[in-house]
This record gives C-alpha cells, sequence and structure tokens, in this order.
C-alpha cells in the first residue's frame, strides 16, 4: 500500500482496494402513483402507477457504497433461481458489479420488498422472502464462491439481514478462513446470530441491536451501562473494535479500554434508509487501509449522515464526503493515532 500522508491519499487508496461482502441480498421495488379517491371495493386509497423501479438492496447497496467510494466490490449471496433472481443479476451486471459470487438456489426465492408510494407517503410493503438456513448444498456453494475470492480481498463485510445466508456455523468459517490469511473482518449484524461473530476484527451494531443482542436495557442517556454493555461484547466476541452508531447522537468506538464518542453532524434528515450501509462500508476501507479507529468512526459518521439527506436507498457521494471531511479537518483524527 502507498504511503499515506492526506486526506487526499486516503480517498486515493481506496480506489486500490477491494472488498468481499458476505450477506443477504435482496430487490428493493417501488411502485410511484398518484391518489386522488378511496376504492368502493375497501377503505384503502387507489394508487394510479406513474413510475416503477427495482433497486439493489440489502448486502448489494453495500456493494453499491463501495464502488461509489472507488474500491472494487466482490459480492457473495444466495438468490432464488426465479424471475427475481434473474432480475437481481441483471441488475448487478447494469451496475458494473460482478455476479461471479452468487448461488443461484431453486430451493429458495429471491428476498423482495415492494413498496407503494403515492406523493411522498408511502402506502404499503409488500414483502416475499425466505428465512429459513441455507440448505447444506446451497451453503457449501456459497462457502466456495467466499474462499474462491478471498483471496482478492483487503477486507471482508459479513452484512446479515436475517434473511438466512449466515448461520453460526458459516460465520465461524468465514472469520476463520479471513483470520488465516491476515484479512480484517467488519461485521454489520442481526439479531438471529448477534453473538456468532467470535474472533472478528470490528463489529459494528446500531444501539436497538446492541440492546436486543446482549438482551439488556438502559436509558440511552446511561452512558455508564452503555459502556458496560460494550465491554461485555467485546469479551463475549473475542474483538477490541466495537462501533455502535447512536442515531441522532452520532457513533461510539471502543477500540480496547479506549472510548471515543463522536457527535452527529447537523442535518436535514429526509430519510434513514441506507445509513447503515454507507457506515459498514466506509468503516471496512478504513480497516483496510489501517487508518486510526478515531479517524474511522469520524468518516463512517459523517458519510452516514449524507445519505440520510437524500430520499430513498442511496449510495455515498464519495466527492461530497472528501469535501466536507476535509473542511473538518477529519484527518488530524487520522494523523493523532494510537499506537
Amino acid at each position: 500500500m502507498n504511503q499515506i500522508n492526506t486526506l487526499e491519499d486516503i480517498f486515493s487508496a481506496f480506489n486500490r482496494l477491494s472488498v468481499l461482502i458476505v450477506g443477504d441480498v435482496m430487490i428493493d421495488s417501488y411502485l410511484w402513483g398518484k391518489s386522488t379517491r378511496i376504492s368502493p371495493e375497501a377503505p384503502v386509497p387507489i394508487v394510479n402507477v406513474v413510475k416503477r423501479e427495482k433497486r439493489l438492496g440489502g448486502a448489494a447497496n453495500v456493494a453499491l457504497n463501495v464502488q461509489a467510494l472507488g474500491a472494487t466490490p466482490l459480492l457473495c449471496s444466495v438468490v432464488g433461481d426465479d424471475k427475481d433472481g434473474g432480475d437481481f443479476l441483471r441488475l448487478l451486471e447494469e451496475k458494473g458489479l460482478s455476479t461471479e459470487g452468487i448461488v443461484q438456489s431453486p430451493e429458495r426465492v429471491t428476498t423482495i420488498k415492494h413498496r407503494i408510494i403515492a406523493g411522498a407517503q408511502q402506502l404499503l410493503r409488500v414483502d416475499a422472502e425466505i428465512e429459513t438456513e441455507l440448505a447444506d448444498y446451497d451453503n457449501r456453494h456459497l462457502e466456495e464462491r467466499y474462499l474462491k475470492l478471498l483471496d482478492r480481498a483487503d477486507v471482508v463485510i459479513l452484512e446479515d439481514y436475517d434473511k438466512g445466508v449466515f448461520s453460526e456455523e458459516n460465520i465461524r468459517h468465514f472469520i476463520q478462513l479471513a483470520n488465516e490469511r491476515n484479512i480484517p473482518t467488519v461485521i454489520d449484524p442481526k439479531k438471529k446470530n448477534f453473538l456468532s461473530y467470535i474472533g472478528c476484527t470490528l463489529f459494528k451494531p446500531n444501539l436497538k441491536e446492541l440492546k436486543e443482542g446482549l438482551k439488556v436495557d438502559f436509558a440511552d442517556e446511561n452512558l455508564p451501562a452503555f459502556e458496560e454493555a460494550v465491554t461485555q461484547l467485546q469479551t463475549r466476541l473475542k474483538t477490541k473494535q466495537v462501533l455502535v452508531t447512536l442515531s441522532e447522537r452520532g457513533v461510539f468506538i471502543a477500540n480496547g479500554q479506549e472510548r471515543t464518542y463522536i457527535e452527529a453532524h447537523l442535518r436535514s434528515i429526509s430519510d434513514v434508509s441506507g445509513a447503515g450501509d454507507t457506515v459498514i462500508s466506509i468503516a471496512a476501507l478504513c480497516m483496510a487501509l489501517g487508518t486510526s479507529v478515531q479517524f474511522l468512526a469520524g468518516l463512517s459518521n459523517l458519510g452516514g449522515g449524507l445519505v440520510c439527506e437524500q430520499v430513498g436507498v442511496v449510495p455515498v457521494d464519495k466527492q461530497r464526503l472528501q469535501q466536507e471531511a476535509a473542511q473538518l479537518k477529519l484527518y488530524h483524527m487520522h494523523e493523532h493515532r494510537t499506537a
């Protein structure tokens, strides 16, 4: 890796990285329309269709964020051998993303979330999905794709949406294989497998996931209880680094005994959808470059806020992220890293 002396060097170095993203993928489907009357058949609005759109979602949106930051995403997942699975592969190709890590299974349906929107109001969401764990042969094919892509990766993201791609066994295997190659693993967890990511490099829950995953409860303002929960998490997962997103209160990063709170930046929030995908993408790239954890947390916090200004799930704008990071002098967080 080239010498990094400036913020510009960091953003330039992103372009040389490859990120292996494993996890639950989905399609986000949107139907936009106009509604001016109520149906005579039931007390529901009639929506006249204006536009339809399908977008990559779940771990595939993480891949889009990695791509937007200049790095090369290597996506690894399982979809159904169905029409939606075909649409998913087509969407990947349209975005210039490789399909080599995608397994199509005749035993599963492709997760798709249909949203019906009239004006600016979402009226209904209809989900088609399967949440059961992978069949043995699907899991075997997934692990084969993972192993094939792993040696090209600088960092691994495990992106869990509780849709069945992950199990306690394959999580352990994925982390073990990465650790054997000294490739850092960055985790975006959900409830079911929350405590399965033992030996990971960086674990990134939000506050709600932290409480649910550890089965603890405390007031959000109770910082001693919160920090005790993080310490418990570090011990149980055998990891030093935990990044917790705190919504409008910013982020918290623990690195061993070191604790850092970073406040959120005041923004006009339009939509929080996809912010976590942006945060994990930035965190993974910083982890691959070996930046300080304070810089990692600060830049991730900034990027997550930026995407909240946009409506819908959209990748981060790299140029704007760099401009704002320069204005905020985030690079000093990188310069003053701890040993």
